[in-house]
């Protein structure tokens, strides 16, 4: 009976916090050559708005923000990248034994925007966002439509979960 709960209550924090906090347009900056992340040493977390007319907004920290405008759009990439929850299991393992490795059989599945840009002055510049996976149905259908440009897929997989189709 006590293990049963205990691996009620891991699975519920491992599985469900993830889904019960993150918002819609949860994105992070993932990498690139933007100026205002040069210093960055890991992923900066914020928001990607896409409702702007004519700009994608990211807002990060304490009220900054971003913005690409959607004329200055050169080509744009969506992609996947999928992975065992290696950290999952080795935790629910040392909760509840052996029984924890079955957390090996889930994936993760992250989703990745690549955008290629100019900036004010002209250069050509890249920016990967990591995406949260409720928002990749609404956000690139909108990104084509403002911007003019057509996503490339890196996979049929990735087309698929993009598309519907």
């Amino acid at each position: 009976m006590l293990k049963t709960l205990s691996l009620a209550l891991v699975f519920s924090l491992v599985f469900g916090t993830t889904a019960a906090f993150a918002k819609s347009n949860s994105a992070s900056y993932y990498g690139g050559t933007m100026a205002a992340f040069k210093d960055a040493k890991k992923e900066v977390k914020g928001h990607l708005i896409a409702t702007d007319e004519t700009a994608l907004i990211f807002n990060y920290g304490k009220n900054q923000t971003v913005s690409i405008p959607y004329a200055d759009f050169i080509d744009m990439e969506y992609g996947q990248k999928s992975g065992r929850r290696v950290g999952a299991a080795v935790a629910t393992t040392i909760l509840l034994g052996p029984l924890g490795l079955l957390t090996l059989f889930s994936k993760k599945q992250d989703h990745f925007l690549t955008l290629g840009f100019k900036d004010a002055e002209g250069k050509e510049q890249v920016a990967i966002f990591k995406l949260n996976k409720d928002m990749v149905r609404s956000t690139l259908p909108i990104l084509e439509a403002r911007s003019g440009k057509k996503v490339e897929y890196q996979s049929k997989g990735a087309e698929k979960k993009a598309t519907g189709k």
